[in-house]
């Protein structure tokens, strides 16, 4: 089996040691998984630091088709809500162009043997200011709305499509509260500490789990040969 991470620094761990990242010690969690039922499970982690859905786009041919992965878990957005002050107050990808990315990319994979498409939204951000002088919202604000085209797509896209609701996680647990949040951030107020690549972990890992023992077919090992009595 192949799984595929498709995504940004999120994915990539940026600031803290490749093996505390929520990404190797899930792929460790799965590789155990198919050793437990005899299978190969390779993962893959086919994500770049600063990626939108554009970007994500134009690399999918190798990243993620080469593989033909049964499962691909996207975590994209936080680079396509930003708006730089050179673009004058225009974000990166546009809300539009960002749900029409997320639909073709969920389309490719299909077309590439992917049985199981995970999207997660992104967690909430301590970046409370404006976030140029062109803009007049925040990066948390960009973040949440689109949080939501996340969600609508996930909603829209067809069973095979399952949401990871990171945010609503990181909300219910902070209570929506901005120092709560603290712990789970590095000092540039976006990108995860240690403590924030562990509850990403905690919430991404059950649902991806599953699924993985679900298309391996794990099954209950035999307690006694068939013949022999118990």
């Amino acid at each position: 089996m192949n799984i595929v991470f498709f995504g940004d620094s999120i994915c990539n761990g940026q600031g803290i040691a490749i093996h505390k990242g929520w990404v190797t010690r899930l792929s460790q969690t799965l590789s155990d998984l198919g050793e437990q039922c005899g299978k190969s499970v390779l993962v893959t982690n086919s994500s770049v630091n600063g990626r939108t859905t554009r970007q994500a786009l134009e690399s999918m041919p190798y990243e993620v088709q080469t593989h033909h992965p049964e499962i691909v878990i996207i975590q994209l957005g936080l680079n396509d809500c930003n708006m730089w002050e050179s673009d004058h107050g225009n974000p990166r990808v546009s809300p539009l162009a960002f749900e029409a990315n997320l639909l073709e990319i969920i389309t490719r994979c299909r077309t590439f043997d992917a049985k199981t498409i995970f999207l997660n939204t992104n967690h909430p951000t301590g970046r409370d200011q404006k976030l140029c002088a062109h803009s007049v919202v925040t990066y948390e604000i960009q973040n949440r709305i689109y949080n939501n085209i996340i969600r609508k797509v996930a909603q829209v896209a067809g069973p095979d499509v399952r949401l990871n609701d990171i945010e609503a996680a990181f909300l219910q647990a902070t209570a929506g509260i901005r120092a709560s949040l603290l712990p789970f951030v590095m000092a540039d107020l976006l990108h995860l500490s240690e403590q924030g690549h562990d509850f990403y972990y905690k919430v991404v890992e059950p649902s991806v789990s599953a699924t993985v023992k679900s298309l391996l077919s794990v099954q209950v090992p035999r307690l006694f040969k068939v013949g022999h009595a118990a």
